[in-house]
């Protein structure tokens, strides 16, 4: 069975940085696309982020991608999610996901079968 599990979140004040880990157990790592999707309060869940397995190519959703990077550590079968630059609207729960059937792009929510329960965090301003 496959787990997730996130950490990192917390509150920081707009301009801060965070990184968020994503660790995972139970399942191919290294042969699985990896993302990070976010969910604020009232509203629907989005793509942030996304890291083949093949070639560990990242996808970022655009209002972030000058500022968020995604990573990933095979040997540690854990995905990164570092946000600089923090603005109040990045305020959510972040969600690590697995998607293990070898899709090409990691940028699709449906694609992805394994799901994290989640970190919170929060952006002052």
């Amino acid at each position: 069975q496959v787990q997730l599990v996130e950490s990192g979140g917390g509150l920081v004040q707009v301009g801060g940085s965070l990184r968020l880990s994503c660790t995972a157990s139970g399942h191919t790592f290294s042969s699985s696309n990896m993302g990070w999707f976010r969910q604020a309060p009232g509203k629907e869940r989005e793509f942030v982020a996304g890291i083949t397995w093949r070639d560990s190519t990242p996808y970022l959703l655009n209002s972030v991608k000058d500022r968020f990077t995604i990573s990933r550590d095979n040997a540690k079968n854990t995905v990164y999610l570092q946000m600089n630059s923090l603005r109040p609207e990045d305020t959510a729960v972040y969600y690590c996901a697995a998607d293990q059937t070898f899709h090409t792009y990691p940028n699709s929510e449906i694609d992805y079968d394994s799901w994290g329960r989640g970190t919170q965090v929060t952006v002052s301003s």
